[in-house]
């Protein structure tokens, strides 16, 4: 296997999240400060006593401009001690507001109340914009003024009382407006710095998964360059060890059951040549055992053979090579019929796949007379079905046949021929393609071959 190329790992993946939560903090806070200190304050919504005093006494109140216009409502309790927000303090108005309201509207002043919020508009930049507002107005008297939020309460007669206050308001006014589309815009020049941030560290993510999905298809395929953050550097050089560990323990497998396989040869000669000398009704079954033995020796060694071969994958095309062989057989007087190809394109070795496809369509042929071959896609990987007009097999018999050397009773018994490598090796290819092959019984009759290709 090729050594996968070291370069030093970043930055942790906590140093770049707390750097990413660190770095979104602070700009949003630099420019928040900025709206703060740069914008001008809202003008609060505010109300003349002598324009509280009116409505008190039920005439109509005009020249409001954008604020909010006044509601009046009997209630059977005087003003509630509410929060008007979270974190205010309401304290009932200065008696000289209350002698000014209740002057104004032809009240004693023990039958009213103000309830307001204490120090709600203390900067002196919103006193200002108030002035300068009356003053566009024509208001120069220095009556007592009332900010909003506040309520109003005048005791009836009757004992009911009278409250008066600003209505409530579903709409943004300016200042609002203005600060929301700051946060927008502020979201929207954060966005593309947290985009790059998160793809950056992502990637190294991404391509550990790319890693092992191809590790899956392609036991055989390069490692993983190690990069990233340190912990997915750390994960990286895990994953190429133990990518490695299992390469070698395979090749060590394989070479050994070659080594095994070839050296029982030199024995078997051996008794070929002692047969002779057995007696005539010993020597033909004795024979036929060595010929068997021969033959699974040379599969096995096949098997190991192309196993161990190196090849390349390239890009091929299913359909075109279940037609191509389907075509090979027909000349041949054989029963195979291709019934849907849809173009699938694979990534495979073609002489490993070729011998696949091959094993299947003759185990078809010998045990079941005929083969119709289905190709097509299906999610993420690419269907090949081919169907036979056998027997079946028991349920047992559907997982053990692909085991080495095991053969079914009945119809697929040892003198039908072959040696029980075939569909083994059929699994072996699917599986080293990141894919696999089963069996299943057809309704009426026949089995379904069907081996799965990752597209």
């Amino acid at each position: 296997m090729r050594k996968a190329s070291r370069r030093l790992p970043t930055a942790s993946l906590f140093a770049q999240l707390l750097a990413l939560v660190a770095v979104s903090l602070i700009a949003a806070s630099v420019i928040n400060l900025f709206i703060t200190f740069n914008l001008p304050p809202p003008t609060p919504d505010f109300y003349r006593i002598s324009e509280v005093a009116q409505v008190v006494k039920g005439q109509p109140l005009s020249g409001l401009g954008q604020r909010r216009p006044l509601v009046a409502r009997i209630s059977d309790r005087p003003p509630p001690m509410t929060s008007f927000q979270l974190g205010s303090t309401q304290v009932p108005a200065p008696a000289a507001s209350t002698a000014e309201l209740a002057s104004g509207a032809g009240l004693d002043p023990s039958r009213v109340l103000i309830i307001s919020e204490q120090g709600r508009y203390a900067d002196r930049r919103a006193f200002r914009l108030v002035r300068d507002e009356l003053a566009k107005n024509g208001h120069t008297s220095l009556e007592h003024i009332l900010f909003a939020p506040f309520r109003v309460g005048v005791r009836r007669p009757d004992g009911r009382w009278l409250i008066v206050e600003p209505q409530p308001s579903l709409h943004f006014n300016q200042w609002q407006l203005q600060t929301m589309l700051w946060f927008f815009l502020t979201t929207l020049f954060l966005s593309p710095i947290a985009y790059l941030f998160a793809r950056r560290m992502a990637r190294p993510i991404a391509l550990f998964a790319q890693a092992a999905e191809r590790f899956g298809r392609d036991p055989r395929s390069p490692p993983l360059a190690v990069s990233g953050p340190s912990e997915i550097a750390v994960a990286v050089r895990a994953f190429n060890d133990m990518q490695e560990r299992l390469a070698r323990y395979v090749e060590d497998r394989t070479a050994m059951v070659g080594a095994i396989a070839h050296d029982l040869r030199t024995p078997l000669t051996r008794l070929r040549f002692r047969v002779e000398s057995a007696p005539e009704d010993l020597q033909i079954k004795m024979a036929s055992d060595i010929a068997e033995m021969e033959a699974m020796i040379s599969g096995t060694l096949a098997f190991v053979r192309d196993a161990t071969r190196p090849a390349e994958r390239t890009r091929l095309e299913l359909s075109s090579l279940l037609e191509s062989l389907s075509d090979e057989m027909s000349e041949t007087g054989q029963d195979v019929v291709v019934e849907r190809a849809e173009r699938v394109v694979v990534d495979g070795d073609p002489v490993a796949l070729r011998r696949l496809f091959n094993n299947l369509l003759d185990n078809a042929l010998k045990f079941g007379r005929q083969a119709r071959v289905r190709v097509y896609p299906s999610a993420r990987f690419a269907v090949v079905e081919i169907d036979d007009a056998g027997k079946g097999l028991p349920g047992a018999a559907l997982e053990k046949v692909f085991e080495p050397f095991y053969r079914a009773e009945g119809s697929r018994s040892r003198e039908t021929g072959g040696i029980g490598l075939g569909l083994a090796v059929v699994r072996s290819i699917a599986r080293a393609h990141g894919g696999d092959a089963t069996l299943s019984n057809r309704e009426g009759g026949g089995l379904t071959a069907r081996v799965l290709l990752p597209l």
